[in-house]
């Protein structure tokens, strides 16, 4: 990694490309700590106290800058929710499914709606907020105020939160075309990063500064021990794939022979990424943000909350755990299956004269996909649960409360892996334009 970067820096078009994310990130940064006129930040303080860990994956992604409500403060969720909304219209309307098999055009034409999805989400998601939570405390003096006042207090927290958002997707776009890797992806990773520094603190402070030094070298061992065999476990997660062998039919095409060379499909072990896990702590927490929302903390909230599964004073909550894990596997399942056609991919093989060795063309190939399919995302499924499970059993056995969750490593490796590869793949593409001039 050091000597990739090291090798990037010398070249002027990369270094620029770097220099340019860098600035990207400042502005975001910026933005992150600007607060919205007319707000008590300390709103959401007491809220998040009450709600336990409901917001805690939403807090992470903004890189803390819901907690504080500004500009940001919705961050690029809107945007990563219409991507999602967008994959399944794909699968489910034929014509969305037409034009991206367009190629490019038909990418751009989807990119744009994807764009129009995301701004109406942070609208919609802004207005929810501003009058939800505007009169219970978010907005200052809400009560001393008159009926215009108010209305314009509401209308620059909508304001504000949908240009905040929308000029964030603005910024990861514009990283991906002029900067390095994918933007929205590095805009995640920025934010997700920004709070681990406090997060590191927090734990040596409660566990390694305020003991004893056998006991806190000890505990500060522990520590570094768990969070290097985490990002072990992750890259492993992410690196790991299962190549099935390809072969094809030899062809005689007037006095050449063609075809006959042997090729592989990746299928990656972890084939949906980060997405299960976002939808089940999605699922798990909306009811409790509902419940929060009209006034209520029921007592089945805490059977929902991540804080109280592994918690030995609370044995009953760890119900909640064993359904996290189920609704894991079930979207691990369900979102690969809408990503990944195995009877496309064997009719492709049919068409290009590919085969699988031992394996007939067609059904029987989309069969034998399908199967080897199950069985690796169930191995993916079983890395997920156990990256994420980790962080949830030390939190509740030691106290130890971080936003930086399995989650979050997850999403931090695979990024920061993806932009290495981005840039060495530009390094290559820039030989071989030396090598053709």
């Amino acid at each position: 990694m050091l000597k990739t970067l090291r090798d990037a820096f010398k070249v002027k078009e990369l270094r620029n490309k770097i220099f340019y994310t860098f600035l990207m990130l400042v502005v975001i940064r910026i933005g992150s700590l600007l607060p919205i006129p007319g707000v008590d930040t300390t709103y959401f303080n007491s809220l998040f106290d009450q709600s336990n860990d409901a917001f805690e994956v939403l807090n992470a992604f903004t890189g803390g800058s819901f907690l504080q409500m500004s500009v940001f403060a919705l961050s690029i969720t809107p945007y990563i929710t219409s991507s999602i909304i967008m994959q399944l219209m794909t699968i489910a309307i034929p014509k969305l499914e037409e034009m991206q098999k367009e190629g490019e055009d038909g990418r751009k034409k989807i990119a744009e709606i994807t764009r129009y999805v995301t701004v109406a989400l942070a609208l919609f998601e802004s207005v929810v907020m501003a009058i939800g939570f505007g009169s219970s405390g978010l907005i200052k003096n809400y009560a001393a105020m008159s009926t215009g006042a108010r209305v314009w207090s509401v209308i620059i927290i909508i304001c504000c939160l949908t240009a905040g958002s929308a000029l964030l997707m603005w910024i990861g776009e514009n990283i991906t075309e002029k900067g390095v890797g994918n933007g929205i992806s590095i805009v995640l990773l920025f934010n997700i990063v920004s709070r681990i520094p406090e997060d590191m603190y927090t734990l040596f402070a409660n566990f390694v500064f305020n003991q004893e030094v056998a006991r806190g070298v000890l505990a500060a061992l522990i520590i570094i021990a768990v969070i290097v065999v985490m990002v072990v476990l992750v890259c492993i997660l992410q690196d790991a794939v299962r190549k099935i062998p390809v072969q094809y039919s030899q062809k005689v095409v007037g006095r050449k022979s063609m075809g006959g060379n042997s090729s592989v499909i990746p299928l990656k072990v972890n084939t949906a990424g980060v997405i299960p896990v976002i939808f089940a702590s999605s699922l798990l927490s909306t009811p409790i943000i509902i419940a929060q929302f009209l006034g209520y903390t029921a007592e089945w909230t805490r059977y929902l909350s991540s804080s109280y599964w592994c918690n030995p004073q609370y044995p009953k909550y760890t119900i909640g755990l064993v359904v996290y894990i189920v609704l894991v596997v079930f979207f691990a399942y369900f979102y690969t299956s809408i990503t990944f056609n195995p009877l496309e991919v064997a009719n492709n093989l049919k068409k290009s004269g590919g085969f699988i060795p031992g394996i007939r063309p067609g059904k029987p190939t989309s069969d034998k996909l399908n199967e080897l399919l199950n069985y690796i995302v169930f191995i993916g499924a079983i890395g997920l649960i156990i990256v994420c499970v980790i962080p949830i059993v030390i939190s509740g056995v030691f106290k130890a409360s971080v936003s930086f969750s399995g989650t979050s490593l997850i999403i931090i490796v695979g990024v920061v892996l993806e932009t290495l590869k981005s840039i060495e793949s530009q390094m290559v593409v820039r030989t071989y334009k030396g090598f053709l001039k």
